[in-house]
């Protein structure tokens, strides 16, 4: 029965991990003062090109995983991006007390949302795709 699902899973999946990611490549446009200075504040260098680099991952590549174009280039691209800012912005373990447990809940959500990119990468965005339509 799960096989006859695939294709629809596939779809879905793909399109509501993309659709984490292009919100968030829009807000960071609307509000890219604020964005590039949150950035600062973490002491990542150059915070108005580190804001550019997320716009075009969470926007650019974001759009690539939901219409399934480079499929899995874009999800390694996310993927990587995605372990890389977690590292910076949710390190639970260099918080005060009072709000480990938040940031411990987003670091492990942003690393599971690694491995549902991973899988991507892995298997590719199914047949309801570009990739799919070019290859076939």
């Amino acid at each position: 029965m799960l096989n006859s699902l695939q294709t629809p899973l596939s779809l879905i999946g793909r399109v509501l991990i993309a659709l984490l990611f292009i919100p968030a490549g829009f807000s960071k446009i609307g509000g890219f003062a604020g964005t590039a200075g949150y950035i600062a504040s973490k002491g990542v260098p150059l915070p108005e090109v580190a804001a550019a680099i997320a716009i075009a991952v969470e926007l650019g590549l974001g759009l690539l995983l939901l219409i399934g174009l480079q499929t899995r280039w874009a999800a390694l691209g996310i993927a990587l991006f995605t372990v890389v800012i977690t590292f910076i912005f949710h390190n639970f373990w260099a918080m005060p007390a009072e709000m480990v447990m938040q940031q411990q809940q987003a670091f492990f959500k942003n690393i599971a949302v690694v491995g549902g990119l991973l899988t991507i990468a892995a298997w590719g965005a199914g047949p309801l795709s570009v990739d799919a339509r070019f290859k076939g």
